[in-house]
């Protein structure tokens, strides 16, 4: 493979990788805008979805079992914010991360015990590893194209549902002002955990489409919730569509730093990234200064 191969394989597998991160990262701006809370177990959605769609794979058709898994963990979602979160909404910000930092171990734990230290993965959902595309001489897993078309459909998705329907808008209102949009007659308790299950099934669907690829195992939830906060911080947090921005940089940056160093330190290249952008611009890339007013996303 020759030296532009080689890069433009570097960066198909940074916007793979990216696409994931930036899921991630979006779900941790919807929860954090509905409700002020870091919930650094985001990435245990991303294992869950990918653990159950493993596991109903043996006995329903693939489409099915997916769907399934993704109901399943906005349910649990949903379940977190009722009877976790809603009862402890007064706790400061550093005890709700601690939290939801324990609430990640346990989630981990208890993924051990039901689906033990085995890594698994789902099908290919079309093709299978030899049947890669080539595009000028870099190799293209088919199933990378469902991770980018199904991660472009749930931007788009999402944005239309922020900006033009009336649940999304009231989500955006309780982000904006809680005190003003409860005065105007919206609950803001249904719209947090409406939060929770979309950035749930976010990850849900992430973990499902990643897991042919990057196999699925207890263990993944806690690295990808890091790249993902990472993500969320360097694009702006608090606006979800930059969180898209932020994840792609944090994946291509990381797939380039392979071609510098070992791939025991590929995670310090966006990181160093990161805390240089927080240098010059501590509200990140795409961010509002704070007393900026709300923009639409």
């Amino acid at each position: 493979m020759d030296q532009d191969s080689l890069l433009l394989q570097y960066l198909l597998s940074g916007i793979t990788k990216g696409s994931i991160y930036a899921v991630v990262a979006i779900g941790f701006n919807l929860i954090y805008s509905a409700t002020g809370i870091l919930n650094f177990a985001q990435g245990e959605f991303v294992m869950l979805g990918g653990m159950i769609a493993v596991t109903l794979a043996f006995y329903l058709p693939l489409p099915v079992a997916v769907a399934t898994a993704v109901v399943a963990v906005t349910l649990i979602g949903c379940l977190l914010e009722i009877l976790l979160f809603r009862k402890l909404r007064r706790h400061s910000i550093l005890h709700m991360i601690i939290i939801t930092i324990g609430l990640s171990i346990v989630i981990q734990e208890a993924a051990l015990h039901v689906w033990d230290e085995k890594v698994r993965s789902l099908p290919y959902f079309s093709g299978n590893e030899i049947s890669s595309l080539r595009l000028f001489g870099a190799a293209i897993s088919p199933q990378v194209l469902w991770v980018l078309g199904t991660v472009a459909a749930l931007v788009v998705l999402l944005h239309g549902f922020l900006k033009y329907t009336m649940q999304g808008r009231a989500m955006r209102a309780c982000s904006s002002n809680p005190e003003a949009a409860t005065l105007a007659g919206i609950n803001i308790q249904n719209m947090r955990t409406l939060a929770f299950g979309l950035s749930a099934a976010l990850g849900a669907i992430a973990g499902c489409v990643i897991s042919p690829i990057t196999m699925t195992h207890y263990e993944m939830g806690a690295p990808l919730a890091i790249k993902g906060f990472a993500a969320a911080i360097l694009g702006g947090l608090g606006n979800p569509m930059a969180a898209v921005l932020g994840g792609l940089a944090v994946g291509v940056i990381e797939a380039y730093s392979v071609s510098l160093w070992p791939a025991a330190y590929n995670d310090v290249a966006p990181f160093a990234v990161l805390l240089l952008v927080l240098f010059i611009r501590p509200h990140g890339l795409f961010g509002r200064p704070v007393g900026e007013s709300v923009r639409e996303v």
